[in-house]
């Protein structure tokens, strides 16, 4: 007769041993992506291109579930709260993950404790655009017209604590200018505000922006990086002008923590699969992304630098002066 210390013991031995064949088995029923952003937008349409990339390698449906608000926090929210069992993932913005830590009081989740990384999946690209009246060719130039009147130019952001107000303010004190931010509910809107002249400058998704640089209704003086891009190749990177500034955004899928490991490293080697496709290598560009390749693309990769981009964007944040609302 087992006693019943053999008997949790034996139990327990099966159950690892069950393990590998569980994630060899997985899926076995369509799984959840969460957006934590609106449908249509440029993250959303690169998460669909890359969920039906795994749907066909992995034999089941990969839904695309958005779930917009609130700066990201209800999106990760659910996912932090689902089961970890390998059914639900989020496809994480750099705010959700290390934006939001510092700029809100309370989060709904710890993206540290709550959340796994499987694999990077896309660098975003912002371009610093001017209206065509504005007497600037390059950021240089930019920079020279301000201090000229200080105060006397605005800049449009898609709000203060996301990826272009935090640009927009690095660049404040990177460069000693004071451009006036103005915040904004909707791209739109802030767009419009520009085209018009009500605001002087602006920066935008290189998504948004390129349409209006190929009408010439907006000016490119520099994309918000350390490199140029094969979207935009004319286009200066910040980085070739002022140092510090050269911010981006980023993608990444995570898991909710407990998601067996095996299923983790079995959907990040799918997802590295699909990013090397010739559809999504040409279609994420036009986006606005850069394609992640690499150590990034494997769960400890992907680890190493959310934990460093979280670092990083603690300081930058603490040397700008927000605080947390």
């Amino acid at each position: 007769m087992l006693t019943l210390s053999r008997r949790i013991l034996l139990t327990g031995s099966i159950l690892c041993l069950s393990l590998p064949a569980y994630a060899q088995s997985w899926p076995q029923k369509p799984v959840t992506i969460v957006v934590p952003q609106a449908a249509g937008n440029s993250p959303d349409v690169l998460c669909r291109i890359v969920a039906e990339k795994l749907s066909r390698a992995l034999g089941q449906q990969f839904i695309v579930e958005n779930r917009p608000g609130a700066a990201n926090l209800v999106g990760a929210q659910t996912v932090a709260r689902a089961a970890p069992d390998g059914y639900t993932f989020l496809f994480a913005t750099s705010a959700a993950l290390v934006t939001n830590p510092y700029t809100f009081k309370k989060l709904p989740y710890d993206p540290v404790k709550d959340f796994v990384p499987v694999a990077m999946v896309a660098r975003s690209n912002h371009v610093l655009l001017v209206n065509p009246e504005v007497k600037a060719k390059t950021l240089a130039e930019l920079i020279a017209l301000e201090k000229s009147a200080p105060g006397s130019l605005s800049m449009a952001v898609d709000g203060a604590r996301n990826i272009s107000g935090l640009i927009a303010q690095t660049i404040n004190k990177q460069a000693g200018t004071s451009f006036v931010l103005v915040p904004y509910n909707t791209i739109t809107n802030a767009i419009q505000d520009s085209l018009t002249g009500r605001t002087q400058v602006t920066i935008q998704s290189a998504s948004v922006a390129e349409s209006f640089i190929k009408a010439g209704t907006l000016r490119a003086l520099a994309i918000a990086g350390n490199k140029r891009v094969d979207s935009l190749p004319d286009v200066p990177a910040i980085a070739e002008t002022l140092k510090g500034a050269d911010l981006q955004g980023w993608f990444m899928m995570m898991a909710p923590t407990g998601t067996p490991a095996e299923i983790v490293d079995k959907l990040s080697a799918e997802i590295a699969q699909a990013l090397k496709s010739p559809d999504v290598q040409e279609r994420a560009p036009v986006l606005g992304f850069d394609v992640a390749s690499g150590d990034v693309v494997t769960p400890a990769g992907a680890k190493r630098f959310f934990d460093a981009e979280l670092v990083a964007t603690g300081k930058t944040i603490q040397e700008l002066g927000i605080q947390p609302e």
